[in-house]
This record gives C-alpha cells, sequence and structure tokens, in this order.
C-alpha cells in the first residue's frame, strides 16, 4: 500500500514536468515492468524496449497525463499493449520480407505483395530505408532488377553481365541482410 501511495504521489509530481520525479518513478518501476513484459512476450530485449518506449511516452506526453490511482497497473496495461504493438509490428515486417509456402520452404513474394505488405506500417518503410542502406551499389542494383522490375534471374544475369549463379547469390546474400536487419 505504500508502493502505490508513492507511486501515485510521483505521478502526480510528474504530470506536471517534475524530472525528478519521473527518474525516481523509473527507477522504482523500470524493472518490475521489464519483468513483466518477459512474462508477457518471453523476450528480454523486447521487454526492455517496450518498457523504454512506455517511460519515453509518458514523459513526452506528461501534461495530458490523466490521474491514475493504481500506477503500477497502469503501467503494466501501458506496457502491455506496447508489447502487442511491437510483435505485431515484427510480425508484420517477417511476413513482408518472407512468404511461406505450403510445404513451409520460404519462397520470394512478387514486388506487389511486397510493397503492399509494407506500406501497411510507416515505420516498416523507415526500416526499409535504413536496411536498404546496408546494402553494396551491386546488391541494390540486382534486387532492383528482381523485385522492381520483375526480371527473372537469367535476365538479371543477362544484364549485369554475371553467371546466373552469381546473380542469384548475390541476391541471396542482400535478402539475407535485409533479413538480419529487419530481425535486429
Amino acid at each position: 500500500m505504500e508502493n502505490k501511495l508513492a507511486h501515485h504521489l510521483l505521478w502526480e509530481r510528474l504530470r506536471v514536468g517534475d524530472k525528478d520525479a519521473f527518474f525516481d518513478l523509473y527507477k522504482e518501476l523500470y524493472y518490475p515492468l521489464v519483468n513483466f513484459g518477459i512474462r508477457v512476450c518471453a523476450d528480454a530485449d523486447t521487454a526492455s524496449e517496450a518498457t523504454d518506449l512506455v517511460f519515453t511516452t509518458i514523459w513526452e506526453k506528461h501534461e495530458s497525463l490523466t490521474r491514475v490511482d493504481n500506477v503500477e497497473a497502469y503501467l503494466r496495461t501501458f506496457l502491455k499493449r506496447k508489447l502487442l504493438r511491437i510483435l505485431e509490428r515484427k510480425r508484420k515486417i517477417n511476413d513482408a520480407l518472407f512468404n511461406a509456402g505450403a510445404d513451409g520452404d520460404w519462397m520470394e513474394m512478387s514486388y506487389e505483395e511486397f510493397i503492399v505488405k509494407v506500406q501497411s506500417d510507416e515505420l516498416v518503410q523507415h526500416q526499409l530505408k535504413n536496411a536498404l542502406e546496408k546494402l553494396t551499389f551491386r546488391q541494390k542494383q540486382l534486387i532492383h532488377l528482381k523485385f522492381f522490375e520483375g526480371l527473372s534471374y537469367e535476365q538479371i544475369a543477362e544484364q549485369s553481365n554475371q553467371t546466373i549463379k552469381t546473380a542469384y547469390n548475390t541476391i541471396y546474400d542482400a535478402l539475407k541482410i535485409l533479413r538480419k536487419e529487419f530481425n535486429a
């Protein structure tokens, strides 16, 4: 009961912009919230990321926060919602990058399918742009030919003066980099 009252008082001070109250609340509740997040999603990194986002958001919106009786319960609910959004975003990213076939093998999706899925989330677009910056000029060029122009590996090899195997390997390596960037 004493913690509940202390959290409530810190919350009220936070609402009026008291940074010390914010940091005290952060110190009090960060690890309990991360532990709660781990129980919800079974991933320490995701739980930590979501908890950071919760605290960042409450500081950014401290002026518009409402009164809360049970701060910890409120933040747990906020964290759970944040975790669900993060997990959904990761699922969308994986769906955009991969398309499981009926036999469970990964196969490339068409450019149109990829764009429709990616455009559904502005954050994914930003992540895609950053991931594409990790590719070499040749990888970007071949990804463009494959997914934006819809050329076959034979056509790509012919246009880029490479063997079909080299074109395939270059695109495969680029997709591996993209997958790694999106899963990071």
